[in-house]
């Protein structure tokens, strides 16, 4: 559940700045792989009580306080310029406000386990409008085979030779464009606002807060006031929020930081594995043998697509 693609930063040499925390990244790492993981099933509880854009506002709007309360920690302002704000904008539309509402919508009629192996995806997509947006991204027959591995696995998740019996597909396509949402996100960020000298901490917390400006705005538009607030969903939106977002994208922010995007990138293949284990151990979701089998082969395809060629 990848949310933020910035630019990172760079020393005065010229190389990127690395800077190395009291806790080992590994540490970080797992931490935030659990975190995302379980997201999924934060997203679950949520929609038992609230309206799906009413979870994402609170989703935005807990993450965005955690992020704004790191920045003033470290005194980093926001990023100045008209410009900048407006790419700002279009990326939050893309990277959170879209994505956590379809994501949202979905598991209202499927399960959290499936909605965190179709995020899987998200490297397939990826790598497949990257051959076509981004020059410097050739092809190889190593990520052409990773491609169509990937998306033998998505079919094998839901289960093609049965025609999707039992599938619901609405929930299904919207699971499957939220994690297309995020590498068209990525691509445009490359684009866009590569070079603006501002931290990757700076330019998620204003992302994050313009994506609640566009959920306040839109949220009243098709959901009412609730008329009672249940606690348990609530706290899970509070944790989705605070944790799932502000939390972890801080954490992903000081990975990125200090080993560099394309490890940090690894946790995508590490949540699905959590979001299935939480859906039928702690929701007493089903799971078929379709599922676990198919999302080992999208991950084995995702992984193909990422590998680097041989020089």
């Amino acid at each position: 559940m990848t949310t933020v693609a910035t630019p990172r930063t760079a020393s005065p040499t010229g190389t990127p700045a690395r800077p190395r925390t009291a806790l080992d990244w590994r540490i970080r790492f797992g931490v935030l792989s659990l975190i995302w993981g379980f997201s999924f099933l934060l997203i679950k509880v949520g929609t038992d009580g609230y309206a799906p854009f009413q979870v994402t506002f609170g989703r935005l709007l807990f993450g965005t306080a955690v992020l704004m309360a790191a920045m003033a920690v470290k005194r980093e302002r926001l990023p100045r310029g008209a410009r900048t704000w407006g790419h700002l904008a279009v990326a939050a539309l893309l990277l959170n406000a879209l994505p956590f509402s379809l994501f949202a919508y979905s598991e209202l009629t499927i399960p959290s386990t499936l909605a965190g192996i179709c995020n899987a995806t998200s490297p397939l997509w990826g790598m497949a409008l990257s051959l076509v947006a981004l020059s410097e991204d050739r092809p190889t027959r190593r990520r052409v085979a990773g491609l169509g591995i990937g998306f033998l696995g998505v079919l094998t998740v839901l289960g093609v030779w049965q025609g999707f019996h039992g599938l619901d597909a609405t929930g299904t396509a919207m699971a499957l464009l939220a994690s297309l949402s995020y590498p068209v996100g990525w691509i445009y960020v490359r684009r866009t606002l590569a070079g603006t000298g501002a931290s990757h901490l700076s330019m998620t917390g204003a992302q994050l807060l313009l994506a609640t400006v566009q959920l306040a705005v839109v949220t009243p538009l098709f959901t009412t006031l609730p008329s009672r607030f249940p606690v348990v969903p609530l706290l899970a939106i509070v944790a989705l929020g605070a944790l799932g977002t502000g939390l972890a994208i801080f954490l992903q922010y000081g990975i990125v930081a200090e080993v560099g995007p394309t490890t940090a990138q690894m946790v995508t293949y590490f949540i699905p594995v959590i979001a299935t284990a939480a859906g039928v151990a702690i929701l007493g979701e089903s799971l078929a043998w379709s599922t676990p089998v198919g999302a080992v082969i999208v991950l084995a395809g995702a992984a193909l697509t990422q590998a680097k060629p041989r020089r």
